[in-house]
């Protein structure tokens, strides 16, 4: 029996995660709201607001939906699983509640005390005197963050107390609306910074993936932060015992905790650890797949994503085992001219954006629209050319080579994604 699926989002992680669903025999009609450019080729694209909860539940009473997969943090956060569970719909992701993970990193921490996980000493703060006075008394260097969603900005690295403290009276001055209204304080841990992903039914967690992404604008992982520039999996780096580690004493012990208070976790479990001397420390979780991690785990996974996403809203994960490709794969991004700052939308893209299904090279659309038959830039982070090969260099030539047939002057990549497990392929 085939069922019907609507995919709730619009960026390069859906674009990913469209082309890997469309791939399932269980899969039937295949909607997604509001999609983009490439989502809409390969699925029947609907002009909805996704914070309009009522509307999504009307679409998927008029569609006869039977499985809702919700992206984006924002959505999940707002409770839109749980209102569709309340109308009679099966949704992927987890509740508002269970969300907190990452709607609020202060939750976040207090899991992490209740259950001895390991993480950054932290402290939280809803006063910006109270949060000034405890800097003062810290070890520089401190991170400052946002306590709640802020489109991946409201995190600080701040060197100085100078720095700290402007970090701090940005929250509280509203430069991140609501999710500044309280700041979490943390300890800066030392090491290199990788990502885990487990799928979880609320009882059982299953590792699907690990990456390592590029967060800094330019070359050398310089400039500032952003939304990501590229990723890359498997890392090296993350061997089995580190994995082993990492869902022993930080997945499992959270998916325990979340069910003992009656929050049981479903969904994308996404740790992002610091690899430091005593072991994997958890710095902050999403509920979702990262962006643009998503599009390189897509590519390696070997199992029906629908089915597996079934299974996971069923509560019967434990019966499915996950198989991957034996591959590497890469994703670079191609992003408009000024980004993360200010940008112009509406530039042409023109070239080779579209490859056979065999071939090993994919072009993940990310902020882009049709007009008058052309496809044009409407974000900052616009295309994913991603790419799989026999070792990480491979994939990284064949990524490179497919951003050389895009024609488009507006766009700029860094050039040098992947260089660390390079490195290490080359034993250096």
């Amino acid at each position: 029996m085939k069922i019907n699926v609507l995919l709730i989002g619009s960026g390069g992680r859906e674009h990913a995660l469209a082309w890997k669903l469309i791939s399932s025999p269980l899969l039937g009609e295949f909607h997604c709201a509001p999609g983009n450019a490439g989502i809409c080729e390969i699925a029947q694209c609907a002009d909805i607001d996704i914070s309009a909860h009522g509307k999504i539940i009307a679409f998927c009473r008029s569609n006869d939906i039977g499985l809702v997969v919700v992206g984006p943090e924002a959505p999940l956060v707002a409770g839109l699983v749980d209102d569709l569970n309340e109308a009679g719909f099966k949704a992927f992701g987890p509740t508002a509640e269970a969300a907190q993970l990452e709607g609020s990193k202060a939750f976040t921490h207090e899991i992490c005390d209740m259950y001895a996980i390991p993480t950054a000493h932290y402290a939280s703060f809803n006063n910006a005197t109270k949060a000034k006075t405890y800097l003062r008394e810290c070890e520089m260097p401190v991170v400052v963050k946002a306590d709640g969603l802020a489109a991946g900005k409201g995190v600080v690295i701040a060197k100085t107390i100078e720095q700290a403290i402007d970090a701090v009276d940005a929250c509280f001055e509203g430069e991140f609306g609501d999710a500044g209204q309280r700041v979490v304080i943390e300890e800066f841990l030392e090491g290199e910074e990788i990502s885990l992903f487990a799928i979880c039914d609320g009882q059982v967690a299953s590792l699907i993936g690990t990456a390592q992404d590029h967060k800094r604008v330019f070359d050398g992982d310089s400039g500032p932060n952003t939304g990501g520039m590229g990723a890359y999996c498997p890392a090296s780096i993350i061997d089995q015992p580190i994995i082993d580690k990492a869902m022993s004493e930080i997945i499992v012990p959270t998916l325990a905790g979340m069910h003992a208070r009656g929050t049981p976790f479903k969904g994308i479990l996404y740790a992002g650890l610091m690899l430091t001397p005593e072991g994997p420390k958890l710095i902050e979780y999403n509920v979702r797949f990262g962006d643009p991690e998503c599009q390189v785990l897509m590519m390696r996974l070997k199992s029906d994503l629908l089915e597996l996403m079934l299974t996971t809203v069923d509560g019967s994960l434990l019966e499915h085992e996950i198989e991957w490709h034996d591959l590497s794969a890469i994703s670079v991004v191609m992003a408009t001219k000024g980004y993360p700052d200010k940008y112009e939308n509406g530039s042409a893209i023109r070239g080779k954006l579209n490859y056979d299904d065999e071939a090993p090279v994919k072009i993940f659309h990310a902020g882009t629209a049709k007009h008058n038959e052309k496809i044009v830039a409407v974000g900052g982070r616009v295309l994913n050319v991603t790419a799989t090969g026999c070792s990480l260099l491979d994939a990284q030539q064949l990524a490179y080579d497919g951003i050389k047939a895009i024609d488009w002057p507006e766009g700029f990549w860094r050039s040098d994604i992947g260089w660390r497990e390079i490195e290490r392929e080359n034993g250096r």
